[in-house]
């Protein structure tokens, strides 16, 4: 480690996570919100998992996609909290160099999963939607093993080598991180050399562009349709998947833009935002498609009622 006039980190043993700059007194407060929302998405994503098992009617295309996306959500979750109330309760502010970039894998590798896993159940729709007769030839167990397996190396091989450039960087600022987590875009602002933005945009904009065309078709094959009521019913079979779509792209995109145009916006506004917009999507997807898909609840119902007589 040099010294001059100003300390330079060509490459720090550890980062020290400052959690919510500006809100420290606040942050166990802050916390309880976090902890029930993980809570509830551990419980929720648990349950759609072991209902799609149990229930052989799930036993379909639009359900193991459920069951993918509800395992990312859990590690997901799991890579961001977990430090987070380190942080808050014990003050365990110090990240190992490694770790950091570990969780900075974890955090974009699960987010670029899932958008795949969206991606790929917008597909699903359309060939429900658009050629029903030949939707069994077409989704079979070997092209929805291949489906899946395609999500998670896409996610890997896109993220992998943004981490290892990252951790690879000159942090010649300082190696106090103000945020709960090693996200790409704080580590970008540590670094005395970085490159564009242009992966992060790629990675999220192919899958965005296929569920855009995707929906696009559905649309044309439903008003298509010879009655209204036939409309309805056929589009209330991607009204969950929609819902799930619009809050998983739509906080992560609002709070990119602030992070990056907004001037003056306090730095833990920033922080929470983020935080946030990891958090939601485990605990909402499987509220959404509890509510929206009748055999989910349906099952559910069966094992409470069963339980409480």
């Amino acid at each position: 480690m040099a010294h001059s006039n100003t300390t330079v980190f060509t490459n720090p043993s550890s980062f020290i996570l400052l959690g919510i700059p500006g809100l420290e007194r606040a942050q166990v407060w802050i916390s309880i919100p976090f902890c029930a929302m993980y809570a509830v998405g551990l419980l929720g994503n648990f349950t759609i998992l072991f209902i799609v098992k149990i229930e052989v009617s799930l036993h379909e295309p639009m359900y193991y996609f459920l069951c993918v996306l509800a395992v990312i959500d859990l590690v997901l979750s799991t890579s961001v909290l977990p430090k987070m109330l380190g942080i808050f309760y014990f003050n365990l502010k110090e990240i190992d160099f490694n770790s950091c970039f570990t969780q900075m894998f974890f955090i974009h590798g699960m987010f670029t999963m899932e958008s795949g896993v969206f991606m790929t159940m917008a597909v699903d729709r359309y060939v429900a939607i658009c050629h029903p007769l030949r939707y069994s030839t077409i989704m079979t167990n070997p092209v929805l093993a291949k489906s899946a397996v395609a999500v998670i190396l896409f996610g890997i091989i896109l993220v992998l080598p943004m981490v290892l450039l990252a951790s690879q960087w000159p942090y010649c600022r300082t190696n106090i991180v103000p945020h709960t987590k090693c996200a790409h875009a704080t580590m970008v602002s540590l670094a005395c050399s970085h490159y564009g933005l242009f992966l992060i945009i790629f990675m999220h904009g192919v899958d965005v562009f296929f569920i855009a065309v995707s929906y696009g078709q559905i649309l044309r094959a439903i008003f298509r349709l010879p009655t209204k009521e036939t409309r309805l019913k056929t589009f209330g079979t991607c009204g969950s998947h929609l819902c799930a779509i619009v809050l998983f792209y739509v906080p992560a995109l609002l709070s990119s833009l602030i992070f990056r145009y907004v001037q003056n916006v306090p730095q833990y506004f920033n922080v929470i935002m983020s935080d946030l917009f990891l958090l939601l999507p485990p605990v909402l997807n499987p509220i959404i498609y509890g509510v929206k898909t009748k055999q989910i609840q349906d099952r559910l119902l069966g094992l409470v009622t069963r339980k409480s007589s």
